[in-house]
This record gives structure tokens, C-alpha cells and sequence, in this order.
């Protein structure tokens, strides 16, 4: 194997762990959401601070259309996976 290869396997690899653990932040930051957490604890602001840019143009796009239910983090969890996915095909073929 070449240096090249290893080194963007080491890439791809840092890049899919990465998207694994803002998967479990939009994960945890959602069911945070449901038992109404005080906004001023420094762990809710910070989950907040970091979903909320990926999570609202995803809100604004659907909108309302989908009745009182926020979907917009289980769609981006889904697109994660999918880029997980890609990325993976990529890394390895």
C-alpha cells in the first residue's frame, strides 16, 4: 500500500468518526428537546449552538407540513448516514 492510500483512508475514517459523533449530538440533543431543559444550562446551549445551524434549513424547507412533530433531526440523521455511507464506498473501493 502506498502512503497516499493510508493517509486518505486515515481521511475518510477521522471524517466518518466525526460524523458518528454528531449523529449522537443531534440524537441527544433531540430527546433533550423533549423534556424542556433550561436554556440557560451550559450543555443545552452548547447542543443547541452546534445542531441548530444543520437543523434549520432543514425546518425552514418542510416547514409545517409535517403537524407539530419536528422531523428535521431525524432527516438529518438520515443524510448522515448516507454520507456515512458514501464516504465509506469511497475510503474502501
Amino acid at each position: 500500500m502506498s502512503f497516499f492510500y493510508t493517509f486518505f483512508t486515515s481521511i475518510m475514517d477521522l471524517i466518518h468518526g466525526l460524523l458518528e459523533l454528531y449523529k449522537w449530538i443531534i440524537i441527544i440533543s433531540a430527546l433533550m428537546s423533549w423534556v424542556s431543559p433550561d436554556p440557560y444550562n451550559p450543555i443545552v446551549r452548547f447542543l443547541h449552538t452546534v445542531t441548530e445551524p444543520a437543523l434549520r434549513p432543514i425546518r425552514q424547507f418542510i416547514g409545517h407540513r409535517l403537524g407539530p412533530i419536528d422531523f428535521s433531526p431525524f432527516i438529518l440523521i438520515i443524510s448522515i448516514i448516507i454520507l456515512q455511507i458514501f464516504i465509506s464506498s469511497i475510503g474502501r473501493g
